[in-house]
C-alpha cells in the first residue's frame, strides 16, 4: 500500500503549472521583443550557438526537480516493514488515601499535598511507563485508568481532594483490590501498586490482599505519610480541628507497623515520608529498579519510507540540468541530441 505521511505538501504541486505558464508567457513576450530587431531566421543566423531546445529541456528539468522535491517533502511510503522494539518500563497504579486524616499538617504543607508532590515528581521522570490513579477513603474509585498520557495524569493528580469521596474511613484492602484489576493483560512488564496512606485501616483484610497481589507478580509498596506522634486534622473551611463525640481534638498518627506489614506481604518496600527529600529518592530508586526489567520485544509493522529514492532522483535531475548548457558546444557540434524544430514548432526565444 502506498501513502504520503505529509500529504499537505502536495498542494505545492500547484506551483508547477503556474511556473510552466510563467515560462511560456515570458518566452512569448521575449519573442515579441526579438521580432522588433528583425526576422527570426535572420536572428538565428546571427546567433548560431543558441539552442532553443536546450533551454526548453533545462526548464522542464528544473520543474521536474521541483516536483520531485515536493514529493520528497510529502514523505512517500510504500508497503510495510517489520521491526522489533525493546523498551524498559513499568505499569504503576498509585492508590492514594484521601480521607480527612490526610489533611493533617505534620508533613508540610499537608500529608495529602506532600503525597501529590511525590507522585508528580515521579510522573515527570517517566518515559516508557504507564500510570494509573486510584483514590480511596471508605470506598475506592478509579481517578485515572492506566495510561502513558503523563499530562493527563498530572492534571487529574492536581484535582484530588478529600471531598471526592463522601464515605469516610480508610479501606486499603478495597484500594489494592481495585488496583489489581486496573493493570493491562500484558504479562511481560513489571507491575507495582504504590499505596499512599497514614496507616489507618478501618476495614481489615489488607495484608491478605497484599499477599494476593504478590502472588500475581504485582509488588505492593507503601508510602507512610505523617509522623508517629501525630497531628490534629483541620476542619474543612475553618480554622478549627476535627473533634470526637466527647469534644476532644482528634489526633491522627502514622501507623508504621501496619505500613510495614502491608509492604512485606506485598513483597515490596515501606517508604517513610516526612519533610525531607529521602522519600522521593527512595521512591525514584524503587521505580528505576522495577524498570530494569525489559518489557516484551514488541513486533510491529509500519510503512517503509521511500523518500530517499525520490531524493536521489532529484539529485540526478539537477546534475543532468547542470551538464546541459543552453548554448551549443563547438566540440560536439556534430552530435545532435536535440532535433531541429520546424517553423510551426518554433515558439522561442533567442538571447541577444
Amino acid at each position: 500500500m502506498f501513502r504520503f505521511e505529509e500529504p499537505l505538501y502536495l498542494y505545492l504541486l500547484l506551483l508547477i503549472p503556474l511556473l510552466a505558464g510563467l515560462h511560456y508567457a515570458t518566452n512569448y513576450y521575449r519573442r515579441k521583443r526579438l521580432l522588433r530587431y528583425g526576422d527570426i531566421e535572420l536572428l538565428k543566423g546571427l546567433m548560431p550557438d543558441v539552442s532553443a531546445a536546450r533551454r526548453e529541456v533545462k526548464t522542464w528539468l528544473m520543474l521536474a526537480a521541483l516536483a520531485l522535491l515536493i514529493f520528497t517533502l510529502a514523505r512517500p511510503q510504500f508497503g510495510t516493514k517489520m521491526d522489533t522494539r525493546k523498551r524498559q518500563g513499568i505499569e504503576a497504579i498509585i492508590a492514594m488515601d484521601i480521607s480527612n486524616s490526610m489533611m493533617a499538617e505534620d508533613v508540610t504543607p499537608s500529608r495529602l499535598e506532600k503525597s501529590k508532590m511525590l507522585v508528580s515528581n515521579i510522573v515527570d521522570k517517566m518515559t516508557d511507563d504507564k500510570i494509573g490513579l486510584i483514590v480511596y477513603a471508605g470506598e475506592a474509585y478509579t481517578q485515572l485508568p492506566i495510561t502513558s498520557d503523563y499530562v493527563s495524569a498530572k492534571m487529574f493528580l492536581e484535582t484530588i481532594n478529600p471531598s471526592m469521596i463522601t464515605t469516610q474511613g480508610t479501606d486499603i484492602k478495597q484500594a489494592i483490590d481495585l488496583a489489581m484489576k486496573s493493570f493491562t493483560p500484558n504479562q511481560d512488564v513489571s507491575k507495582a501498586i504504590f499505596v499512599i496512606t497514614d496507616g489507618e485501616d478501618n476495614e481489615g483484610g489488607v495484608v491478605e490482599m497484599a499477599k494476593a497481589a504478590a502472588e500475581k507478580g504485582i509488588k505492593v509498596y507503601v508510602l507512610g505519610v505523617g509522623s508517629p506522634q501525630g497531628a490534629p486534622i483541620p476542619m474543612p473551611g475553618s480554622s478549627q480541628y476535627i473533634t470526637d463525640n466527647t469534644g476532644n481534638v482528634v489526633v491522627s498518627k502514622l501507623n508504621e507497623s501496619m505500613c510495614r506489614e502491608i509492604a512485606a506481604a506485598g513483597q515490596g518496600a515501606y517508604i517513610y515520608v516526612d519533610n525531607s527529600s529521602s522519600a522521593q529518592e527512595q521512591l525514584s530508586g524503587y521505580v528505576d529498579k522495577l524498570a530494569k526489567k525489559e518489557m516484551e520485544s514488541a513486533v510491529y509493522s509500519e510503512y517503509d519510507e521511500q523518500f530517499q529514492a525520490v531524493a536521489l532522483l532529484v539529485l540526478l535531475v539537477l546534475v543532468l540540468d547542470v551538464l546541459i548548457v543552453e548554448r551549443k558546444n563547438p566540440l560536439f557540434k556534430n552530435i545532435k541530441l536535440f532535433r531541429k524544430l520546424s517553423k510551426e514548432e518554433r515558439h522561442v526565444t533567442w538571447d541577444i
